[in-house]
């Protein structure tokens, strides 16, 4: 007989890089997203692919703001984790940073499941920016990594059907304006955790919605999972169809058998039970089930080539060994969104634990013993049964709350009068970030940001641009507004309300690059440039009793991160149009601790190679940076050295991952 499951609070101590201030810009431009389908391979595929393909993929990333204020300096951090445990497993989770799963080990083998990264290293991978490798984490909202990656959810008790406890996670996705709940638990002397996932559409109209479970398993492991054939998708945007196990001469079920990074969505037969699984040689490893709603099953691999094996080492250090991900969801591939419906949901459980089978031979064999294995330990009617005795548990109130998520559910809730039963929203969530979105739902009227602060965070949903529409026109409203408005499509009518809101600002430069944005998307470099000085101009003579305010938001911190955002944009868009002095300018006005940054020391190098300076542009790689936020599947780096010599590219700076990529 098992021991009684438990909940309980820890501290995880990690060497890690800390967060920093979120970019304090508006996210106005196109979604740079790696997951775009080359147009040649829309032809051929299934009609249901093809149409969630092009069944709303998410534009742009507003309302979310961008996190890109991470170094790469690490020090010991303590992070708040909750472990929920019986006799056989044990998973802790870090509700600080999106509900991850940073561990699930197995006490009668002693054997860790995941792979476990033994430092927290923000890096640019996520919709929004900043994102971690390692352990279990639930992405949902649009293609790629989710926004909360890095952000707290709500957590809480709540009973489990076996007559114990779950633990509930819960937040409102903002992407989608939909609130989902992850719970899990352990049922009793079970080698197996569930997992009750739920995603709510309360509108009264269909929404897109996404969901990917994505589990970092060691490298050296073969993986499998019940299917001929995969939808092999590369950062060269190209999609086909290829076998399963070998393709191309070579079985790429062994990650490291594959050489640049890559997705395979393995094409599972209607009708199989879904599962994934990654085993070592010893035939030993993790393996992840579900009710069949969670159809999708994917393998990722870093390669062994130099820009996938660089990556690898930035997610975590040197020596650590690598890690690939086998991942579950909703539809074939990432590639797509799946119509919710108004006023309904979807809802499935999943089960990870321990599985010892054959990982060597023919294929089907392989396959044959692994799913027996797996009958055996977890029968597939009894996974279906879970699910049903969970259901009714899933509108379960929480009790004892574990940890406090963001205000923005309890914002939506307010603003709508929403029952959502099993994840309260509650009114005391509420913080500085709602404040004046509460006003100008209760009042009428959005004030004015305190204390001379920058603007904060935009609400762009239809009923917050109507609210704006009918609100008195002050600067700041029509700020707010003109970022709803060219969220919406209506991009012309959002110029009018930035230039309205212009005419009486009192400070005027971010009116100024909402403008420069539009004219840069609209074509109009030269006056782009134009206003982006402008703006950069009116930030720096701001008046100096507003730089030397501080408050329990860091107003230095966030200033600084105004001006380096900005800064950053503004020589971008002046060395477009060739306007060398100009750029020249704003750099030297930026702070020493700004200009030190790696982003920006890689600005400088290409400042100086756009003014004809090569010795001293090779001068700042010969001396070292380190770009924190480099995007995935970024190539500025290799471009610019490309530009500078014949010489190869250094492997610290080789982060290519694609064949060719430069």
């Amino acid at each position: 007989m098992g021991t009684v499951t438990t909940i309980r609070r820890e501290v995880l101590t990690l060497p890690a890089a800390p967060l920093g201030p979120d970019n304090p810009l508006p996210p106005l431009r196109p979604l740079d997203e790696a997951h775009r389908i080359d147009e040649r391979d829309r032809s051929g595929l299934p009609r249901d692919m093809a149409r969630q393909v092009d069944y709303e993929p998410l534009r742009g990333l507003l309302p979310v703001r961008v996190r890109d204020g991470y170094d790469r300096a690490r020090e010991a951090r303590e992070f708040d984790a909750l472990v929920i445990e019986n006799n056989r497993l044990r998973a802790t989770v870090l509700p600080g940073l999106g509900g991850r799963i940073a561990s699930l080990h197995h006490k009668p083998t002693d054997r860790e499941l995941l792979y476990v990264n033994p430092v927290l290293q923000p890096a640019n991978f996520a919709l929004n920016g900043a994102w971690f490798s390692g352990g279990i984490e639930w992405n949902i909202g649009a293609t790629g990594h989710t926004t909360l990656s890095c952000s707290p959810v709500h957590a809480a008790r709540v009973p489990a059907p076996d007559g114990g406890e779950m633990l509930r996670l819960w937040e409102w996705e903002r992407l989608r304006d939909l609130p989902f709940q992850v719970d899990l638990w352990l049922p009793e002397g079970s080698d197996f955790l569930h997992v009750g996932v739920r995603i709510r559409n309360p509108h009264e109209r269909p929404v897109p919605t996404y969901w990917w479970s994505n589990i970092a398993v060691p490298e050296e492991r073969r993986v499998l999972a019940p299917a001929d054939e995969a939808w092999l998708f590369g950062y060269e945007r190209r999609l086909r169809r290829v076998p399963v196990p070998s393709y191309d001469g070579t079985d790429r079920t062994y990650p490291l058998n594959s050489r640049y990074p890559a997705d395979y969505f393995y094409e599972v037969p209607d009708g199989r039970r879904r599962w994934i699984a990654a085993l070592d040689e010893h035939g030993t490893g993790l393996v992840q089930t579900s009710t069949d709603v969670l159809r999708g099953r994917k393998l990722f691999v870093w390669g062994t080539g130099p820009g996938g094996r660089r990556w690898q080492e930035w997610l975590t250090e040197p020596g650590t060994g690598g890690y690939c991900e086998i991942q579950a969801g909703l539809a074939r591939t990432q590639l797509e969104h799946v119509r919710l419906e108004a006023e309904s949901e979807v809802s499935w459980l999943e089960a990870y634990g321990p599985l010892d089978a054959s990982p060597g031979g023919e294929w089907h064999t392989v396959l044959r013993g692994a799913e027996d294995r797996l009958e055996t330990v977890l029968p597939r009617a009894g996974v279906d049964a879970a699910y049903e005795a969970w259901r009714p548990y899933a509108d379960a109130e929480p009790g004892e709350r574990l940890a406090t998520g963001s205000g923005w559910g309890a914002l939506e809730v307010l603003r709508a009068g929403w029952k959502l039963p099993g994840t309260p929203f509650e009114e005391s969530t509420l913080g500085d970030e709602q404040r004046p979105w509460l006003h100008l739902l209760r009042a009428g009227s959005l004030p004015d940001p305190e204390r001379r602060q920058p603007p904060g965070d935009t609400l762009v949903a239809r009923p917050w641009r109507d609210m704006l529409e009918t609100t008195a026109a002050t600067p700041a409203a029509e700020y707010h507004l003109g970022i709803a408005q060219w969220h919406g499509g209506d991009r012309a009518q959002a110029v009018r309300s930035w230039e309205r809101g212009l005419k009486t600002a009192a400070a005027g430069w971010p009116l100024l690059r909402c403008l420069a944005v539009a004219d840069q998307e609209d074509g109009h470099h030269e006056r782009a440039a134009d206003r982006y000085t402008e703006a950069f101009d009116d930030l720096c003579e701001r008046p100096a009793e507003g730089r030397e305010e501080t408050d329990d938001r860091g107003g230095d911190e966030e200033w600084a991160a105004v001006a380096a955002a900005l800064g950053r944009e503004a020589i971008e868009a002046l060395l477009a149009v060739g306007r060398t002095a100009d750029a020249r300018a704003v750099w030297e006005r930026l702070s020493p601790a700004t200009r030190s940054r790696g982003r920006f020391r890689l600005t400088e190098a290409e400042l100086l190679a756009a003014e004809g300076r090569r010795e001293e542009a090779r001068a700042v790689f010969d001396e070292g940076f380190e770009v924190a936020d480099l995007r995935e599947g970024a190539e500025s780096i290799d471009r610019l050295w490309a530009r500078l010599g014949d010489q190869p590219l250094p492997a610290r700076h080789d982060f290519r991952m694609r064949p060719g990529g430069r």
